[in-house]
């Protein structure tokens, strides 16, 4: 079955009131669910929704706004023909109260950011806030074994081994903690001009923010 939205709720040049899906969708939803009946649902969607149903549903697929050829698409992912590769680009709350960062419209014409350094999946960190489904978030039809990271200069390489019956799609994602909250220059931040400082820092890559099993230590000298 299928959910979502549309260019009412959501689109370029004006703000969303809320996550919710709009009308009685979710009570569809569970209705469904209370059958018995195993659920997947495909939720037609932009931008992130709040899904309270989650728990109560064998999969969700999330389709966002394909072309022409979505409807094709979609029936290949769910009868297996295709692997459904892709992985959230944003964090997915459970309740909009969760959200750690929600002052997003100007004042008198300026928008202060005050969550500093703590944009997207950090703020979420910082708030200890877990959310429905992490940054990265993404399953697929076969399993992975991550083997090992190695750094050579400013590059990283990360090994990793299909363990599963069929062939698959698995994103490499990579995180920077350090000592010294500041990263390499490439991921500097600005206070004015583009700071980066010394220290030790920590390279995790792993296939989420919610799942970081390789690490390796990135010296930057003073």
């Amino acid at each position: 079955m299928g959910v979502g939205t549309n260019s009412q709720v959501e689109s370029e040049g004006h703000d969303r009131a809320n996550l919710d899906l709009p009308g009685r969708q979710n009570d569809l939803v569970r209705a469904v669910a209370a059958t018995g009946t195993p659920t997947v649902v495909i939720v037609n969607a932009g931008s992130t929704v709040v899904l309270p149903w989650a728990n109560e549903v064998a999969a969700i697929l999330q389709g966002y706004f394909g072309g022409q050829e979505f409807g094709h698409a979609i029936a290949d992912v769910l009868t297996g023909a295709a692997e459904p590769g892709g992985r959230l680009p944003t964090t997915w709350p459970a309740a909009l109260c969760d959200v750690p960062v929600t002052e997003v419209q100007p004042v008198n014409g300026r928008l202060v950011y005050r969550e500093g350094l703590h944009i997207g999946y950090r703020a979420w960190l910082r708030d200890s806030v877990e959310p429905a489904f992490p940054f990265g978030h993404g399953l697929g039809y076969t399993t992975w074994s991550w083997n090992r990271a190695r750094r050579h200069d400013d590059t990283l390489q990360v090994a990793l081994t299909n363990t599963g019956a069929r062939a698959g799609k698995q994103v490499v994602q990579v995180y920077v903690t350090a000592t010294i909250p500041v990263p390499p220059r490439r991921l500097a931040h600005w206070t004015g001009q583009w700071v980066v400082e010394p220290g030790t820092y920590i390279l995790h890559a792993g296939a989420s923010v919610a799942g970081l099993p390789l690490s390796v230590a990135l010296e930057i000298a003073g």
